[in-house]
């Protein structure tokens, strides 16, 4: 009798530690790619990865409508006004800091990192992970990096990045990654330039689709059920040169010693309690094209009233129009960042296809922070506290 337990344990164990070794992810975004791209611009490689799996009608970013908000709330399963990377550009009044993009040091600092990115939680799980470029894997979050990872240049080309991430998933098992992200950012940077409806956007939009297609042929090499999911951060909306609202005319209703964190579609005024009421009904009469919000009066579905890096009046462009303070050479020009949810331009993608996902499945829109909790249904892991629901995505899964 002892004998026949230990054989069904021993079993037992085989049989998880097969189960665990099964199950790989592999998140891919294609920054600033609309909803409607891959029918738009005929992208065939996306039609045949959408023709294996399951697709959404649409993700809905985080409000703002913004990169780096964005992929950090996929990777945290966090609203941006709860993980605290509230927007490219920010003010922190604690450090008296202004965060942007461009400021390595500020990026590569955990500080500025709330939550628990995917690749923290593989290590928590006592797995390995990987990143080839995404947001906050440049900073050690929680004290470690991802165990593989690259600190980003856009330079690098697109096919190197996916030859590297086959590299990882080709490791022997115990230091395979089991989590892997990757990043291309060529469909965002040719719509701002050119806008969403640009023969050059739809030239970017092919490079996206052969990029993927050689993804996808390069992972028969892997041999290995990885499930891929595709995702945007956000989509990208049509703006006019004429249709900027002067942001200078704007400064003049505000005071000198008030911190104002210039964007072309959110920008955000800190002031002393007592100045907030003044100032905001001064803008509030110059309102055209444009809203301003009191903290704690933005819409309740942005979930954006309470974070700290928040000014304390808001101010959002109205869609198709964007804040200048010079005047822009541009005829037409791309911009995302608008509300997410009434702006059907900023709906980005959401595709999969693998061994938990299922076939021929069309569903609703989906938030971006639903992402989180379909990722670790499939690697087996522990959901630390999110904004995302499984409920919300499980039409992809399959068991």
């Amino acid at each position: 009798m002892k004998f026949n337990a230990i054989i069904l344990t021993l079993l037992l164990m085989s049989s998880v530690g097969y189960s665990q070794e099964k199950n790989y992810v592999l998140l891919v975004s294609f920054d600033g790619f609309r909803h409607d791209y891959v029918e738009k611009y005929d992208a065939t490689n996306f039609k045949k990865f959408i023709s294996k799996g399951t697709a959404s009608e649409g993700l809905i970013p985080s409000f703002p409508s913004k990169t780096f908000p964005n992929h950090y709330s996929i990777i945290t399963g966090l609203y941006p006004g709860n993980h605290g990377l509230v927007a490219n550009t920010f003010y922190d009044p604690k450090r008296k800091a202004n965060y942007r993009i461009s400021n390595r040091p500020l990026v590569e600092d955990p500080y500025y990192y709330g939550g628990t990115p995917l690749w923290q939680l593989s290590r928590e799980e006592g797995y390995k992970a990987a990143s080839y470029f995404w947001v906050g894997s440049e900073a050690p979050i929680k004290g470690h990096f991802p165990d593989y990872y690259h600190i980003y240049e856009g330079s690098i080309k697109n096919n190197t990045r996916v030859d590297e991430v086959i590299k990882w998933l080709q490791l022997p098992e115990k230091d395979r990654p089991r989590f892997v992200s990757l990043y291309f950012s060529l469909v965002d940077s040719q719509g701002h330039r050119t806008g969403p409806n640009s023969k050059e956007l739809e030239k970017a939009v092919n490079e996206a689709d052969e990029v993927l297609g050689y993804l996808m042929n390069s992972l028969k090499k892997v041999n290995l059920p990885v499930n891929v999911i595709v995702v945007s951060d956000h989509g990208m909306k049509e703006v006019k040169r004429d249709d900027s609202i002067d942001f200078n005319q704007l400064a003049e209703k505000i005071p000198p010693y008030a911190t104002v964190v210039y964007d072309k579609i959110l920008s955000m005024v800190f002031l002393p309690k007592g100045d907030i009421n003044s100032i905001y009904d001064s803008l509030k009469k110059e309102e055209n094209n444009f809203k301003v919000y009191k903290k704690g009066e933005l819409p309740k579905k942005w979930h954006y009233n309470k974070h700290e890096r928040i000014g304390d009046l808001v101010l959002v462009a109205d869609p198709g129009f964007a804040f200048r303070k010079q005047p822009t050479k541009d005829e037409i020009s791309g911009e995302h960042g608008y509300d997410p949810y009434t702006t059907i331009e900023m709906r980005g993608i959401l595709y999969a296809q693998g061994p938990h996902i299922n076939v021929g499945v069309t569903t609703e829109p989906i938030e971006n922070v639903n992402i989180f909790p379909l990722i670790t249904k499939i690697l087996g892991y522990k959901n630390p506290k999110i904004d995302g629901r499984f409920r919300r995505i499980k039409k992809f899964y399959k068991k």
